[in-house]
């Protein structure tokens, strides 16, 4: 039965295989230039181990803080070209002006010209290749869902963004009495009885249970999936593939087996990864307070002149446990934003001053929170605080939002680089999924990757 399913590359896989390419094409395109031109000032075939190592460390660091890993990008050519471009020239820059790492500046500024294109060349032509073969139909994860139609739209919806590669070919309704006729356009629908033949005819890689209720499968259906098993078939969960590609604790799909979704990670009690957290979380603090010092000028008179008020900005906020404690922040919103009760701040917020825009993109209005991080209150790396107004009204229509007070808020963390500006309660939902995900899986790994893609999400100016 596994011989029928076709080839595909999981995730993980993917990423690897587009670091490892990149290089490879470089040093290919690097080669070929310095063989058959008059190009010497980087040569692949001599003793040079240094340079190739910097180039290579460069390419990976700044690929990976302009996303020139991101599979959604990577998989359009419309795309991933401004991110080759823009990758290059930094690294590019970068290279030539660390010369005592790398070799020193030619006299003939035509051999930076070849250098530029000869990497640009390289990473182009094997992202073309990408796009064309591995990132082709030949190479998607085709998936069959088995479960109640009342799910599956939901599913197939955060499967469709979160993976372009991931194809769900159709589903087996598990809801044999259909008291309201309910359809489901978006997928084929098959009979149970077809199962094994979906399998072999579609390539299906995998079988995704997307059932809420068990009961709700049949005992043929039963008995046609453990067949499946015993021949070494891939049957899973419709939560736990949930989490592996979006990234996030599906809550809403949580009943009352909800201890089986929170195994936490180890490292909330672990002491030596908490004793790293806290001194990581002191210096990057001091450090952002020094770079802080040499903004203050510009952000008094922008403050003087723009907003008129108050330089600084205090409000309460939930912390570790439940317990408030007071935010800091740089004032960029007008005397009086708020005169009845709190308001949800949106994107384009009228209340938000023209100076404030300013320090809201730039991110120096969180300047401040490196106080708090001092302090404790706060962390480098975490949910971000809410105000208790909001956390009560929250958790009464989220399950178990209160579950993110576990740890110590964040000024950056995985909800504030993987989803968009939060507005709205679906939008409290969706960061929810990616803070309990945090939570459940934090760890040294985790924690640069999250600081990796804040990078990336500040040059971008996205998030505020």
């Amino acid at each position: 039965m596994t011989d029928t399913s076709g080839i595909h590359f999981e995730i993980s896989e993917r990423k690897i295989l587009l670091r490892l390419f990149d290089l490879l094409f470089i040093g290919l395109s690097l080669f070929a230039v310095s063989t058959f031109f008059d190009f010497d000032y980087f040569r692949v075939y001599e003793d040079n181990w240094t340079s190739l190592v910097v180039l290579a460390i460069y390419i990976t660091v700044f690929g990976t803080v302009l996303e020139l890993y991101d599979l959604q990008k990577s998989s359009r050519l419309d795309t991933v070209l401004g991110t080759v471009l823009l990758t290059t020239s930094v690294t590019v820059l970068f290279y030539l002006l660390t010369p005592f790492y790398t070799p020193s500046l030619p006299e003939n500024r035509l051999q930076i010209l070849y250098f530029y294109l000869a990497i640009l060349f390289g990473l182009y032509v094997w992202r073309w290749a990408y796009i064309t073969f591995i990132s082709s139909p030949r190479f998607f994860k085709k998936v069959l869902l088995v479960g109640e139609i009342s799910n599956i739209k939901t599913i197939v919806d955060a499967f469709a963004s979160a993976d372009p590669n991931y194809k769900i070919m159709g589903f087996i309704n598990c809801e044999t009495e259909k008291k309201h006729a309910i359809k489901y356009t978006g997928l084929k629908e098959y009979a149970p009885a077809e199962i094994h033949q979906i399998i072999k005819d579609e390539s299906i890689s995998e079988v995704v249970i997307a059932s809420y209720n068990s009961e709700n499968i049949t005992s043929s259906i039963y008995t046609d999936l453990i067949t499946l098993l015993e021949k070494g078939f891939p049957i899973k969960e419709y939560t736990q593939v949930y989490e592996d590609i979006t990234f996030r604790v599906p809550v809403q799909f949580v009943g009352k087996d909800f201890y089986k979704y929170f195994p936490f990670s180890r490292n909330n009690k672990n002491k030596l990864y908490l004793t790293y957290r806290r001194l990581f979380d002191v210096l990057l603090s001091i450090l952002g307070l020094v770079i802080g010092v040499f903004f203050l000028p510009l952000v008094l008179i922008g403050n003087l002149i723009g907003n008129r008020g108050q330089l600084f900005y205090y409000q309460e906020r939930v912390g570790q446990n439940g317990v408030p404690f007071k935010i800091y922040k740089f004032r960029t919103m007008v005397k009086n934003a708020e005169t009845n009760k709190a308001i949800w701040a949106t994107k384009n917020d009228s209340r938000i001053t023209a100076f404030g825009k300013f320090l809201r993109v730039s991110r120096l209005d969180e300047i401040p929170q490196f106080m708090n991080i001092l302090k404790g209150d706060m962390s480098l790396i975490g949910p971000r605080p809410e105000r208790p107004y909001f956390v009560e009204e929250l958790s009464q229509v989220i399950p178990f939002y209160e579950t993110r007070h576990i740890v110590k808020p964040g000024l950056t963390g995985w909800a504030q680089v993987k989803a968009r500006y939060g507005s709205s309660i679906d939008d409290s939902l969706l960061k929810l999924q990616y803070d309990l995900y945090y939570i459940k899986h934090r760890s040294f790994l985790l924690d640069i990757n999250i600081i990796v893609k804040t990078l990336s999400t500040v040059i971008f100016f996205r998030g505020q």
